[in-house]
């Protein structure tokens, strides 16, 4: 399970304890199983079995629906054995139970004896319960116990007799065939529980038989109280079914266990017991696959040192391939089964640990009842090398570009996995040799670009600039880059949330703020602005779309408008400002568009105070209102965010300080944003925006604001200096860095667009104030005034408002005007405010002024 998640399993690293029940089912003769359940149930399993086997696979069902489930199952179970019978003739049925029957407390054992009772005419057939609940543990924990119940559930023959009992974990039918061949060179006579070697891997016939012909059959199994020892092939089963030690404690049965025969070691051991147990010599066949894989050893040496394995799988599959794998110098730094038994990780570090303090110490994981999530974010950490198990970690290791040795159960995705070896000599061999070609490919396709990356392409000067170079001329990101001008390009007028703070009214001339502008232009318009902006601001080096909707929202355009961009300027920095509803989906585009800089307007992580902030968002079709919406955009910012930050490009997360709404959970969101890779984050206060839900919510005072920003500065770096720009913003960005002293000088601008000095004097409602400071002039404030003339005749008598425009601007040093009359012009000059008339780009007439005031 993730540490970063609620207490949830993520795509689990293991199957339930039914499927290892059937699969175990499936070694004995004429046996069919009956799970005792919904038909769900058995076909999840059939589809997992026959993809694997690439054999039909035969499950009945008891079929429970919502009445079984409610008055008990017992009736459906009856119907579903009488049914069986007739159809199949089964010497054998194993009744198996789901997470549904045990969960309402089917007690198939009495349904079973009922069933004797009231149809004696099958007392011939045997009728075997096997508990199974699928919460009660993994495929494992279900093949050991089906094996155990099995043996425990049938009369047994105490007669004495020659046999040994050879009791295994989960093998391929493959490894099944190796292994009897292996019991017949040393002319054993054995009774295998379970033998999967054929009916899990037939050949073709031109006569389908519905129940498995070949197995163990029912009296061989009866045989097993009176044979003479019985070897039990699991390195667990002692801790959760052992069907050894049950004969040998009710029937006197001698038991030893040993490890599966997988790698030199336990091969070794196998084979020397079989040769002591037999009293025969240990023939040439296996001395010469002895030999073998001592020569494949010594071959691959050399590059299994470089092997980093994440193992993961069933117990016994996990430990034999550590063990392997250590012998060989491969080292497992991840060791993990979905199962859980008490000795695992003790047994696994008693492997690993000293080839772990032989690499320097290089730290190793072992795990119980892992996931596929938590196994990824192992794998990045520990930078894994190649992954060992079965195919169930496909995406996993196709996401992290990592090879996988496929191996154990379910082999999906390739054919042949029922053939797949790893025991005996040969069947290590094999997997070795996959391992350690895993390395080798890797070494001889990737050493060349490795080198290149690491010598060469290091130490050359790249033509594009660099993140760094790019950051350190934009404006935004970078506090001392206000000499660089930034343009934004209105280009995305559709919005895909609602939030409460705003209007979808952009077609404003009249205001400053985010999501206004005097038009929306289209890609190549867009591309001619900025070229014609160019040639005017030889330091522009941003081109940013912010809307004046979502740029995701119009990503055709955003994209088009960054491609026609690029093919007359590659060094520019692109960047854009989205809500991030669309990040994940878009973000790969983003990056293949050049994109390096991304802004997202975040403003909670908590669904509940979303809800109050979002109106509501169109996604994926649907309209999504309150938490619910609320999640589903927090999400998808959350996951844009993560995406973007681990390819390597720079977030900026802006955040509306909301009073009374988010303003005491914004540290909170601070640090998660910065968990997920974020560079900087933007507080900036509410513009209360007329017919807007929030167009009564007081702004926090700039006290508020900046204590904020000082109280999140200890989390993550904070922008001190955001104008909170139009949409089609032009120019330098002034800074207003906390650090900054000294006051600078205040001018007062008439102005309809908000870019340049266009608008009337006697128009005025509302001044735009600029100051300029250390070469750097900066947007301030507006600051709200009664229009002066509201008509010719009445111009020159309104004595009263020009005596409150006078306070209203009393600390401006002048004031700059498309056009002004004589009576105000002259009272202005007596209050000692200079009076500028101009029509040009407001940063650029009041840089100009300044300068002149400032040399005299």
């Amino acid at each position: 399970m993730s540490k970063n998640l609620v207490n949830l399993t993520v795509n689990p690293c293991n199957m339930c304890m039914p499927m290892g029940a059937i699969t175990a089912m499936y070694g004995i003769k004429k046996c069919v199983t009956l799970l005792h359940g919904s038909q769900g149930c058995s076909t999840y399993i059939r589809r997992h079995m026959a993809t694997h086997y690439n054999e039909p696979v035969d499950i009945a069902s008891s079929s429970l629906t919502e009445e079984g489930t409610v008055y008990g199952g017992e009736k459906n179970l009856i119907q579903g054995l009488i049914n069986l019978i007739q159809i199949y003739q089964p010497e054998v049925i194993a009744v198996s139970t789901t997470c549904l029957a045990e969960t309402i407390g089917e007690d198939i054992k009495r349904m079973i004896e009922d069933f004797y009772e009231k149809y004696p005419q099958y007392s011939h057939i045997t009728i075997v319960p096997i508990h199974s609940a699928g919460y009660s543990g993994s495929q494992y924990e279900g093949y050991m116990s089906a094996l155990y119940q099995l043996i425990t559930n049938i009369p047994m023959n105490t007669v004495k007799n020659s046999k040994i009992n050879i009791i295994t974990g989960y093998l391929s039918p493959a490894d099944t065939r190796y292994l009897k061949e292996l019991l017949s060179l040393f002319r054993i006579d054995y009774i295998l529980l379970p033998d999967l070697s054929e009916n899990l891997d037939r050949g073709y016939y031109e006569t389908y038989e519905k129940l498995p012909q070949e197995g163990t059959s029912i009296e061989e199994l009866k045989q097993m109280a009176g044979a003479k020892l019985t070897i039990e092939l699991s390195s667990f089963s002692e801790e959760t079914f052992s069907v050894g030690r049950y004969l040998e404690s009710y029937y006197g049965v001698p038991y030893i266990r040993c490890n599966l025969p997988v790698g030199l070691r336990d091969n070794d051991a196998l084979i020397k017991l079989l040769s002591e147990v037999t009293h025969r010599e240990i023939p040439e066949k296996l001395r010469k696959e002895r030999a073998r894989y001592l020569d494949a050893m010594i071959d691959s040496h050399k590059y299994n040192g470089e092997a980093y394995a994440a193992i993961y799988g069933e117990p016994d599959f996990v430990y034999s391939a550590v063990r392997l794998c250590v012998e060989n110098g491969i080292l497992p730094v991840i060791a993990a089964t979905g199962s859980k038994v008490p000795s695992f990780k003790e047994k696994v570090e008693a492997e690993i640990k000293e080839l772990a303090e032989g690499f320097f110490y290089h730290p190793y994981e072992i795990l119980e009842e892992i996931d596929f999530l938590g196994l990824e974010e192992l794998a990045r950490k520990y930078k894994i090398n190649v992954f060992i198990g079965n195919s169930d970690g496909r995406r996993l290791a196709e996401k992290l570009n990592i090879d996988l040795v496929r191996r154990s159960f379910p082999i999906h995705d390739r054919m042949g996995g029922q053939r797949l070896t790893m025991i005996g000599y040969d069947g290590s061999l094999s997997l070795l040799d996959e391992i350690s070609n895993v390395i080798l490919a890797k070494k001889e396709t990737g050493f060349r670009e490795e080198l290149y990356q690491k010598y060469f392409k290091a130490e050359r000067k790249e033509s594009g600039k660099s993140m760094e170079e790019k950051t350190a001329t934009h404006p935004c990101y970078n506090c001392g880059a206000h000499q660089y001008a930034r343009i934004h390009l209105p280009i995305a007028p559709k919005c895909n949330i609602s939030c409460n703070y705003c209007v979808r009214k952009y077609d404003c001339p009249n205001e400053s703020r985010p999501g206004v502008t005097t038009s929306v232009l289209g890609p190549e318009e867009a591309c001619q602005r900025y070229l014609e902006a160019k040639k005017k601001l030889p330091k522009l080096s941003v081109v940013g779309i912010a809307g004046p909707g979502d740029a995701l929202a119009n990503l055709p355009e955003t994209l088009e408008t960054l491609r026609l961009i690029r093919s007359h300027d590659p060094e520019v920095t692109f960047c854009i400002s989205t809500n991030g509803l669309m990040l994940p989906q878009a973000a790969e585009q983003l990056i293949a568009a050049g994109v390096t800089h991304v802004t997202v307007t975040m403003n909670t992580v908590d669904p509940a105070i979303g809800a109050r902030i979002y109106k509501y968002i169109n996604y994926m079709g649907r309209q999504y209102t309150g938490e619910i919406g609320a999640a589903i955009l927090i999400a998808n910012q959350m996951a844009g965010i993560k995406i973007l930050a681990d390819k390597g490009i720079l977030i900026k997360v802006n955040i509306v300080m909301l009073k009374g709404i988010n303003d005491e959970h914004i540290p909170e969101l601070v640090k998660q944003v910065k968990e997920l890779g974020a560079s900087v984050t933007n507080i900036i206060p509410l513009i209360p925006v007329s017919g807007s839900v929030f167009e009564k919510l007081s702004p926090v005072s700039k006290e508020e604001l900046n204590t904020m920003r000082d109280r999140c500065s200890g989390i993550l770096k904070q922008m001190y200096h955001c104008q909170q720009c139009r949409a089609d913003a032009v120019g330098t960005l002034g800074k207003s860095c906390p650090s900054e002293s000294g006051k600078g000088i205040l001018m007062a601008v008439a102005s309809k667009s908000g870019i340049l000095v266009d608008q009337h004097f006697g128009h005025v409602t509302e001044f735009y104030v600029y100051e300029y400071k250390n070469g750097v002039t900066t947007f301030k404030e507006k600051r709200s005034v009664r229009k002066y003339c509201d008509g010719v005749q009445e111009c020159d008598e309104q004595e009263d408002k020009i005596h409150l425009i006078l306070k209203t601007i009393e600390d401006c040093k002048a004031v700059l005007v498309m056009r002004i009359g004589e009576a105000p012009k002259e009272k202005l000059s007596k209050q000692g405010i200079r009076v500028i008339t101009t029509y040009d780009r407001i940063e650029a007439s009041v840089a100009k002024v300044a300068s002149e005031m400032i040399t005299g």
